[in-house]
């Protein structure tokens, strides 16, 4: 290995610490203090009233309702409960909200069902809109009317559906009415808004259909969960993002036009509000990130989705609410790419490979293999025998470079004084030999679109999350953990230590001892390693574990081509003739010259 190849590893490291810069969530920083993955009550930001341009906001005084709704603001509040076969969900006639949904298919890290509403707030969905007697009234702080018992429960099976009405009155004899519609073995549910006889009581034309409190957490890392935390809109093809990466910053985005949805997400679940196509008029999204105690933090996000309102004497307006993990394959079958909320890598390159390659072979190895691990395992034979033909080439051009090494040292002798002169005759002896220096990062290059991938996927896909492989490996979608330091490194920032990553690292030494013969450079049979491992250190151990394999199998090649090719002579490439007359040359060589 040359100067060339040093600096080729040199910038691989430091591409690889910008992208983490850039994209890698940092060290675990978990709310200790907290008992419960409940987001807190005041880490939500609830937005102010604008009359002016009905801004998602609060109401004011609950009593202050105007004409219209005045009264409505107590009541008895009734639960209905709707259970299919992947989620139970509990709908409040307070506001006419869902107060609870819970997925039967999933738990938080600490072995609860995954329940995504904050029901401290009393739950979510609600409208917005202004009255033409001058008040801005959410009704949420609304009693609705149900003609169901309190604590009714209805159990769905097989493809049954369900429908649940809410009906708020208004004094002027008009009301508005709040359709949920289940399915059994769907994620999310139906709406259907219908306003009666309300052209008088809504003014400015217009209403929102807002979801304000955003979702609780469900993983152990609060800074990791909220680095994935964002709330989005998508219009015309292109995603509109709102991060709240500043603590205690208000963030805010006020959009027009015609919108395909609204939505927010936590690391692994998310929920949209997706209306019929052309049936909105704008959206406004807002959040806020809030400090938690031992360097945590938690994001909470608004959104809200603009509607026409014609004023007629009764108007429907439909949509979907979809309320789920985010799996790409469930949120593709809607049509209108929720899957763009999917962190999966940059669009231009890493997302499809992450899409179209490395999804969907887990997915079908995993048909197969239950374990996870084991898939990834597999995964990385597979990807080694498609890199085999390069690398082999790249291995046995290193070998070529450390037979060559003595003549290069007779070379930088001789021509110490003339750094062109020794410069040009390296590269003489490059071409005559036929070694490629830059031969042996290339393969390593190759490997990078790969990896940003798996670590794309391994950081945000749903299908990874909690899946255990072997002894300490309990989730291959975070770091995994042995020990604990009692300090913390400076600059990486760590304390808990990878066994994955310590494992790659010695993998890699390995390589470097196997590799690097030239005396100059034993620094970098230790320092390549050493570097990547305190860098792979808060890495997934899922991509680690890839990165693991794919080392001992590169070993074993290595070894092997070392005992194949470890005898054969330093020959020289015949230079390649050029044929007169270039390219037709060999069409026009046997022609009959004529003669002028």
């Amino acid at each position: 290995m040359d100067r060339q190849s040093v600096l080729g590893f040199i910038l691989i490291f430091l591409v690889l610490m910008i992208w983490v810069w850039m994209s890698a969530p940092p060290q675990k920083q978990v709310d200790h203090d907290s008992t419960s993955v409940v987001q807190p009550r005041d880490s939500v930001l609830s937005a102010r009233p604008k009359a002016s341009d009905l801004q998602l906001a609060a109401t004011s005084a609950a009593s202050d309702y105007g004409r219209f709704f005045s009264g409505r603001e107590t009541g008895i509040e009734k639960t209905i409960i709707v259970e299919t076969g992947k989620s139970r969900i509990e709908l409040s006639s307070k506001g006419g909200l869902v107060r609870r949904y819970v997925l039967k298919e999933y738990q938080t890290w600490n072995g609860y069902p995954v329940q995504l509403i904050d029901f401290d707030r009393g739950g979510d969905l609600s409208l917005l809109f202004a009255t033409t007697d001058g008040r801005i009234v959410n009704t949420r702080n609304l009693y609705f009317d149900v003609p169901y018992r309190t604590w009714q429960t209805v159990t769905l099976e097989g493809t049954e559906e369900y429908g649940v009405e809410f009906i708020l009155p208004s004094a002027n004899g008009g009301k508005i009415i709040k359709k949920y519609s289940f399915k059994n073995g769907e994620y999310g549910f139906k709406v259907e808004l219908k306003f009666v006889n309300m052209g008088s009581v809504v003014a400015n034309f217009e209403y929102q259909v807002v979801w304000e409190t955003g979702l609780r957490y469900t993983e152990f890392d609060s800074m990791g969960e909220s680095n994935f935390a964002a709330a989005y809109a998508f219009a015309g093809g292109e995603l509109t993002e709102l991060d709240a990466s500043t603590v205690g910053e208000e963030v805010s985005k006020d959009l027009t036009g015609a919108i395909d949805w609204v939505g927010t997400r936590t690391k692994y679940f998310a929920v949209a509000i997706v209306p019929k196509k052309g049936e909105s008029e704008g959206a406004y999204l807002e959040g806020i990130r809030r400090p938690l105690p031992d360097r945590g933090a938690r994001e909470g996000y608004s959104v809200a989705l603009k509607v026409p309102f014609k004023g007629n004497m009764e108007e429907t307006f439909g949509l979907d609410i979809f309320l789920g993990p985010l799996e790409y394959n469930t949120l593709s079958s809607y049509g209108r790419d929720l899957e763009e909320m999917m962190s999966l890598g940059w669009a231009w390159i890493i997302r499809p490979i992450s899409v179209y390659i490395i999804l969907p072979l887990f997915k079908f190895l995993n048909l197969f293999i239950p374990n996870w691990g084991i898939v990834l395992i597999i995964f990385s034979i597979i990807v080694k025998i498609a890199l085999h033909p390069l690398t082999k080439t790249s291995m046995k051009s290193m070998k070529k470079m450390q037979a060559l090494q003595p003549m290069m040292e007779e070379i930088r002798t001789k021509y110490k004084d003339d750094p062109q002169k020794m410069n040009q005759q390296i590269m003489g002896l490059y071409r005559d030999y036929g070694v490629n220096p830059a031969g042996g990062c290339l393969p390593l290059l190759l490997q990078f679109p790969i990896l940003f991938a798996l670590y794309s996927v391994f950081m945000s896909a749903i299908e990874l999350r909690q899946a255990e492989f072997v002894w300490w490996i309990a989730d291959l979608s975070v770091p995994d953990r042995i020990f604990s330091l009692p300090f913390e490194l400076p600059l990486f920032g760590i304390r808990d230590v990878s066994g994955l990553a310590l494992l790659m690292g010695i993998t890699m030494f390995i390589q470097q001892k196997m590799s690097v013969k030239d005396p100059r450079q034993k620094m970098m049979v230790w320092l390549m390693p050493v570097m990547l491992t305190l860098l792979f250190n808060g890495f997934p151990a899922g991509l680690n574990l890839y990165y693991f394999v794919f080392n001992l199998l590169s070993i074993g090649q290595q070894f092997y081509i070392n005992k194949q090719h470890g005898d054969e002579p330093l020959r020289k490439v015949e230079p390649k003739k050029r044929s007169r007359g270039g390219i037709f040359g060999k069409y026009t060589k046997d022609l009959p010259r004529f003669k002028r």
